[in-house]
């Protein structure tokens, strides 16, 4: 009877323009009925309602809020059928209002929301019907309040439910397809709760969320200068961490897009950035697609860093764009990434500028040195992240060296000890890394030298360290210098040259594997005179004697048989400069270490004469198993095409009388092996043995011409020699003695 006569008498209230009655009879229907106790008075007020929103036709919108706001409360009603009554009733009450009930969207949001995950199925498709309703009418109106909507999204699309996630995604798909509404400008607000709800066990959801995000990158591609890219910066970085490979492949393509789009805009987050890119290049094939966006993010990233960045003064950094978070922010994942609240840490979005304003970058460079530094530290990290942090400190040291010297002291240690890592390819990047750090002019302005190297006294013939760009010291008369045509080091050469040997005396096994790779390719990165005369020189100090013996072994190797090292033999063969002469004293003094290697360094500066002195002192030492291995060696050598002069001076006797006397020396030196069949053999091709007398002193031949004008002091060399000889006798002796007390402990 209610339903029959309520609309007959609404219209006659209407056609009398009797407001308060229409109230009254609303009122009525909703507090009496709609709010009942009794579930079938419940059930007629909602009808009620119904018919009276139709009989008042477009004057309803003058009393949608009388009229929702009941019909709403029955959605939490205990009984499925009353709740579908109820969807029923706002159905024909916003079908009849149509664009009159825009005002109430978000409280009818709100209550569909809340439907949309009814465990009734009649429910939910009266709730889905209302949905569709709902859209159709946002869709057609270009009055849709987004502003006042937006706080309401933001804070549902954190619900974990997934039918609530479902109608969330269905929402921003349609109101991202209305051209007159820009969610766009909004999407710092909910992009967090769109990549969680990425993660959502349901393949639809995922695949409605994907099609939403890639609707928005499109967008983003089209309209770049009116994206908030400084806004969402951070949260793709946290997402790039993310666990889930659909999250993270998905926030590592935008992070890829918002660099290339965005450019230095998103230089202040690098570190953030990097914290996430990086341990992605290690991913092997089961996470392919991830690796290459992360490989593209990391060099369009590392692109960005130019030269003026070594220009700007930190100290005036432009207050626009906001201060990144600390590396503990941006390593750690947000706890809302796991649950449904909303994050607090992400509230900084609200107060960032449009990046369409005119902003003042300033790069970041302690962050970014911090994660670099930190990944260097990580040994569970992969050799392909360890080369990409490699190539980022060799890059900013290329673009911003002066910054970067303020570095170079708490990196250096790392970076040591990164030349002990498994990886060749590794070992390289670091090489290049220390030897741009050694050379460039940015390591010479005073106040970035070495801060632990003033236990080194230089002394007679070595390397001096540059106090300044293109100065070296000239104390002493019997100091050094570099070769003119040769760059100049800066102060942290020499420091490089004394940590690299410590490392290559506490780490012997580093020496053996890798010490001649790492020279040779120093060389190659910087001036070979200058390495092998600052590690002679280094080496004339070292008190253990023994890794000495080792380390100069080693170099003269090196400089024996390394393609590398083809030049500075070349120098050292003739000793026509002054600093070839000083070289070859300089490494005479260290070489006297080990007594084979010092006649091989007389063979390769063609001191025939002195080689031979030397080997005569060979009477007075110690001569045991690996004295003989090395002599064998020599022997090997003198074969080699390096001495291919040496063997052609065999022909001319009566010029080389003392090359013949020495390797006739060596041979006497040998026992019956198979190295005293090689050089008896070479002997005896020796032409004319009759002739190998020494020449007439009062007549000097060609041959002794440039020994003579040398004026190199080698009776002083000969001493040297023998007081070298002599400390390794008595180091010999007192490891001798420590291991027989050792001994007589051990039987007692």
């Amino acid at each position: 009877v209610l339903s029959s006569s309520l609309p007959r008498l609404v219209r006659e209230f209407v056609a009398q323009n009797n407001t308060s009655q229409i109230k009254h009879v609303i009122l009525i229907l909703s507090q009496e009925f709609a709010l009942s106790q009794h579930p079938h008075s419940r059930k007629g007020g909602l009808i009620g309602l119904a018919a009276c929103s139709i009989a008042l036709g477009k004057d309803s919108g003058l009393y949608l809020k009388e009229l929702i706001e009941p019909v709403l409360t029955c959605f939490n009603d205990a009984d499925s059928r009353l709740r579908y009554y109820a969807c029923e009733a706002l159905y024909n009450i916003v079908k009849v209002a149509r664009g009159s009930v825009l005002p109430h969207f978000n409280v009818l949001f709100d209550g569909l929301s809340k439907l949309a995950a009814d465990p009734d199925p009649n429910v939910k498709s009266g709730s889905e019907l209302l949905d569709r309703l709902l859209k159709d009418i946002v869709t057609e109106s270009n009055q849709f309040d987004l502003v006042g909507f937006i706080p309401l999204l933001r804070e549902r699309i954190y619900s974990n439910n997934q039918y609530a996630r479902q109608f969330i995604i269905s929402w921003i798909l349609v109101l991202e397809s209305v051209p007159d509404i820009n969610l766009l400008d909004y999407l710092p607000e909910i992009l967090d709760g769109l990549f969680q709800i990425l993660g959502d066990n349901s393949k639809e959801i995922r695949k409605m969320c994907e099609v939403a995000l890639g609707e928005f990158l499109k967008e983003i591609k089209k309209n770049p200068s009116s994206v908030k890219f400084a806004e969402m910066a951070n949260i793709l970085v946290i997402h790039c961490q993310a666990a889930d490979d659909l999250i993270q492949l998905t926030a590592m393509c935008w992070m890829r897009e918002f660099i290339q789009l965005a450019g230095r805009v998103m230089l202040p987050y690098s570190s953030g950035i990097l914290t996430a890119v990086l341990p992605c290049l290690s991913y092997d094939d089961r996470k392919k697609n991830i690796k290459e966006v992360a490989n593209v993010c990391n060099q369009s990233l590392m692109k960005l860093v130019i030269p003026e960045d070594d220009e700007m003064d930190e100290a005036k950094q432009s207050m626009t764009l906001p201060a990144e978070p600390t590396s503990e922010e941006s390593v750690s994942k947000p706890e809302a990434a796991s649950s449904g609240e909303s994050p607090l840490h992400l509230n900084w979005a609200l107060s960032f500028p449009c990046s369409s304003e005119r902003i003042q970058v300033t790069l970041n460079l302690d962050g970014i040195v911090q994660v670099l530094d930190c990944h260097l530290h990580d040994t569970s990290i992969g050799m392909m992240t360890r080369i990409a942090v490699l190539k980022w400190l060799y890059h900013l040291y290329i673009k911003t060296p002066r910054k970067m010297f303020r570095h170079t002291d708490s990196l250096f240690p790392i970076l040591l000890r990164t030349l002990s890592d498994e990886s060749d390819e590794v070992i390289l990047k670091d090489l290049e890394v220390l030897a741009e750090i050694a050379s460039s002019p940015a390591g010479q302005t005073e106040g970035h030298g070495p801060s632990d190297t003033s236990d080194v006294r230089p002394g007679p013939a070595e390397l001096h360290v540059p106090a300044r760009a293109g100065q070296l010291s000239s104390s002493g008369t019997k100091s050094l210098e570099c070769s003119p045509s040769t760059p100049t080091m800066n102060s942290y050469f020499y420091k490089f040259m004394i940590n690299l040997l410590k490392r290559f005396s506490s780490e012997r096994k580093l020496l053996e594997t890798r010490g001649a790779f790492i020279i040779r390719q120093l060389c190659l990165l910087l001036n070979a005179e200058n390495i092998f005369h600052s590690m002679a020189d280094i080496l004339l100090r070292e008190e253990d004697l023994k890794f000495a013996s080792t380390m100069v072994h080693t170099l003269n190797t090196i400089l024996l048989t390394s393609s590398e090292l083809f030049q500075l033999r070349n120098q050292l063969k003739d000793l026509k400069t002054p600093e070839s002469r000083n070289l070859f004293c300089c490494l005479y003094r260290s070489w006297c270490h080990n007594p084979v290697t010092t006649v091989s360094l007389c063979f390769l500066t063609q001191n025939y004469k002195h080689a031979y002195d030397l080997i005569q002192k060979f009477g007075d030492l110690e001569v045991t198993v690996d004295f003989l291995t090395e002599v064998d060696k020599l022997v090997q050598l003198i074969e080699c095409p390096i001495f291919t002069y040496l063997r052609l001076q065999l022909l001319d006797v009566k010029n080389n009388p003392y090359l013949i006397k020495a390797l006739y020396g060596l041979l006497m030196l040998l026992p019956q092996s198979s190295a005293f069949q090689l050089l008896s053999h070479r002997l005896q091709c020796v032409p004319n043995p009759e002739l190998m007398q020494t020449a007439d002193s009062t007549k000097p031949s060609a041959g002794f011409k440039r020994t003579t004008a040398s004026n190199i002091d080698y009776t002083e060399l000969l001493q040297h020699f023998e007081k070298v000889q002599n400390k390794h006798l008595e180091a010999r002796h007192q490891r001798a003695g420590r291991a027989e007390q050792l001994d007589r402990r051990v039987v007692l």
